[in-house]
């Protein structure tokens, strides 16, 4: 199964467009007080990235925190995390996420999901993992939107 590394913030959470106003969903009973944005993750994008049959797997620095608060409010189960290494790793580019998550795919073809990844991203992965890799940066302005799910929703269909 096509692994899916997601990150929360952007991509779930958007945040910084001056042109809208921001949604406020509906889900469920969760410390909102502690997360004052989270009312701003449409609870049907987990019905939505269910729905694309890849293994997802949290790639965000909410680390354990996201299957705590956000899978309920998406409707999913716990997914597993990935674990940021402590240490630094070589001044970037490529983004700090990058190197972790080629390590984490061990070779297998993955979707990652990230309103943080570049072309230097893009050009690191190509030359070091040998597997097929979508890397998908999302505008953190809106979150994923329909766009961004027929981008992945096609480039799995041809896998």
């Amino acid at each position: 199964m096509m692994l899916l590394f997601l990150d929360v913030d952007g991509p779930l959470i958007p945040f910084g467009a001056a042109d809208h106003a921001y949604p406020v969903h509906d889900g469920p009973p969760v410390a909102v007080v502690e997360h004052p944005l989270l009312t701003r993750v449409d609870p049907a994008l987990g019905h939505r990235l269910a729905a694309l049959g890849c293994e997802l797997v949290w790639a965000t620095t909410w680390m354990d925190e996201a299957n705590a608060v956000l899978a309920p409010w998406l409707g999913l189960p716990a997914l597993p995390v990935v674990r940021w290494p402590d240490e630094d790793g070589p001044p970037g580019p490529p983004h700090w996420k990058t190197r972790p998550l080629v390590t984490w795919a061990a070779g297998r073809a993955f979707v990652w999901v990230d309103d943080e990844i570049g072309e230097a991203d893009r050009a690191w992965v190509a030359v070091h993992h040998p597997g097929p890799a979508l890397l998908h940066r999302v505008d953190h302005r809106y979150g994923l939107t329909e766009a961004d799910f027929r981008v992945l929703e096609e480039w799995l269909a041809a896998r």
